[in-house]
């Protein structure tokens, strides 16, 4: 609701520096947007009298579409995937512990996951040895929770972590 086809007999009005100038009739309302060469706008249409702004519609139309936009793009809370591998070097798995840490700290989840295969799989003792040091390295940057304990699946190890 822009201008004139906002329907109230009063309005809560605040000016564009943001300070409120109190509960005017819509007419007195919109005779001082005009003096300043600019919009009234209402905001929220639930309260009695509804609370309009002074300030220019485009700006506003901007504002909501970027504040739209941010929310579309801001993630958090998703379960995101390392894979660690049998065989893998002490390098790699600090490598793998700064991306958890990436995402840990987005607020995210993440599942590690160790795929065994072969002969592989009647060494898992080894295997969760390197997902241990894996979580002590972690645990050296970032607090963290463990959701679901390591578990063996018929391809392998896995386990769910989060931010503490």
């Amino acid at each position: 609701m822009v201008n004139n086809r906002i329907r109230a007999r009063e309005v809560r009005l605040i000016d564009e520096t943001g300070k409120q100038l109190g509960v005017l009739a819509l007419e007195k309302a919109l005779q001082i947007t005009r003096e300043r060469d600019l919009d009234l706008i209402q905001v929220t249409e639930k309260v009695e009298p509804p609370v309009c702004k002074i300030m220019d519609y485009g700006k506003y139309l901007y504002q909501l579409k970027k504040k739209e936009r941010s929310a579309k793009h801001h993630k958090g809370g998703e379960l995101k995937g390392i894979r660690l591998t049998f065989g893998i070097s002490e390098h790699d798995l600090e490598t793998r512990t700064k991306q958890a840490e990436k995402f840990l700290k987005t607020g995210n989840r993440v599942r590690i996951e160790m795929k065994l295969r072969g002969r592989q799989k009647a060494l898992q003792g080894f295997a969760r040895e390197k997902i241990r040091k894996f979580l002590e390295i972690l645990e050296k940057t970032i607090p963290i929770k463990i959701e679901r304990e390591l578990k063996r699946q018929p391809r392998g190890l896995t386990m769910i972590i989060s931010k503490k």
